[in-house]
């Protein structure tokens, strides 16, 4: 053999034979990947296409496939229907139970034992909780040609705003501070979204919104506040907003102690707004791989540069504090739940 001696060819031959077999020991070593490998991920979204919710799943679709072991592609499939409680049962009780499915749930299905006990066939403690992509801060806005120009003025007559389903916080909000807080908040409900609310505000057929994203008004809609468009009379959210000093918060206008607690458990929905889920009885491993991954995409710089390009603003929560969240609502009293139910629940 010219320039490799037998010696050395031995050795060569037995690194080559090594390498293969250790590699193949640790392919068979690693089921995780070898049951994504060549998968496709059935990503689930509780809403319909268009919206946030929709944007939020297709962005993390297009990354978090590069972080789970064998690389599976994802599908987002959209199933909306009652606030996700379509998506909820399907996840629950159809889907495979394998790590090939998750969901993208919204998350009034948080308070679904108390107001739909009778259409949840779920047990919302028994889903593996995957991460958050963001918190949801709520603002309330009033247009700048109505005459509403504080907090207090929503309790002296009667405010307008556009509803885009029962259980969806532009209808639950309103209602849940005309209960607690004495407001005169009308719904006129029926609006496919609020892209629709918001050109029914300017053009006068309704005061304002009842509940918006803080973080999509800035994002999508600098103008409204640029050019002094709109008033936020009041935020709905845990924690006071650091941009809004000045705007009062629903929580600190609670004097009422029992009533503090209805709407703490309506705000920790909006702690873990945007959770992902897989069913029960996914495979430990798997669903430790499906949570590395999404803490992983969601840290990644290219993911971050897709994200601010189309104006999502993405503040994850890992599986581990989503589940502290739903412990809230799994181990709420059923006194607590009742009050909760009857302060968001449609009036008749």
């Amino acid at each position: 053999m010219s320039g490799l001696s037998v010696t050395s060819f031995q050795g060569f031959a037995i690194s080559i034979f090594a390498w293969l077999t250790l590699g193949g020991i640790s392919a068979r070593a690693n089921p995780t990947a070898q049951f994504f490998e060549g998968k496709t991920i059935a990503f689930i979204v509780g809403a319909a296409s268009g919206g946030g919710y929709d944007a939020q799943a297709r962005l993390l679709a297009s990354h978090i496939g590069r972080f789970i072991p064998g690389s599976p592609n994802l599908v987002v499939q959209n199933m909306p229907g009652a606030g996700s409680l379509q998506a909820a049962n399907f996840l629950y009780n159809i889907a495979p139970k394998d790590g090939a499915t998750i969901a993208l749930l919204q998350r009034g299905i948080l308070s679904t034992r108390f107001v739909n006990p009778e259409g949840a066939r779920f047990d919302l403690g028994k889903f593996n909780w995957i991460g958050n992509l963001s918190p949801e801060a709520g603002v309330l806005l009033a247009w700048h040609t109505t005459p509403f120009q504080t907090f207090e003025d929503l309790k002296n007559q009667e405010f307008l705003v556009g509803g885009t389903g029962p259980m969806i916080d532009t209808e639950t909000t309103p209602r849940i501070l005309n209960a607690l807080l004495g407001t005169r908040i009308k719904v006129i409900t029926g609006y496919k979204g609020t892209g629709d609310t918001s050109l029914a505000m300017e053009r006068g057929e309704l005061h304002g919104m009842g509940d918006w994203s803080w973080s999509n008004v800035k994002t999508r809609r600098p103008d409204y506040f640029r050019d002094h468009k709109v008033r936020v009379l009041v935020q709905v959210t845990a924690e006071k907003l650091s941009d809004l000093p000045d705007v009062p918060s629903a929580r600190e206008m609670v004097t009422n102690e029992e009533d503090r607690k209805v709407l703490d458990l309506f705000l920790a929905q909006k702690t873990a707004a945007r959770p992902i889920a897989a069913p029960p009885g996914v495979p430990a491993d798997r669903l430790k791989a499906l949570r590395a991954a999404f803490e992983a995409a969601t840290d990644d710089a290219q993911f971050k540069a897709d994200a601010l390009r189309q104006k999502l603003e993405i503040e994850p929560m890992p599986g581990a504090q989503v589940e502290k969240v739903i412990e809230l609502f799994a181990h709420a009293p059923e006194a607590l739940g009742k009050r909760l139910n009857a302060a968001i629940s449609p009036k008749e």
